[in-house]
């Protein structure tokens, strides 16, 4: 018998819809090309999604700072923080 994953709270919920949403605007973006739209178009279309996915990182960092579930019950290390925000800026 395996362990159930755990239920998703509101910020999960939240940052899995705006990846959803990403997830369409990528394929926007690869119609684009295929269709051999506009560069000007293609880069717009470029920055948004780079927007959307620094959001749904800050969003992430946000619950992670907050006490994410990385270690359930254990107190998060200003170290744990900095180490987060490093991984984010990659």
């Amino acid at each position: 018998m395996t362990d159930a994953p755990p239920a998703l709270t509101d910020t999960d919920t939240r940052v899995l819809l705006r990846l959803r949403r990403i997830e369409g605007q990528v394929r926007g973006l690869q119609r684009m090309i295929e269709e051999g739209r506009d560069c000007h178009d293609i880069l717009t279309q470029l920055s948004g999604v780079r927007s959307a996915l620094d959001a749904a990182g800050e969003q992430i960092l946000e619950q992670y700072a907050a006490g994410c579930r990385a270690r359930p019950g254990e107190a998060i290390t200003p170290q744990d923080v900095v180490r987060a925000v490093k991984l984010l800026r990659r």
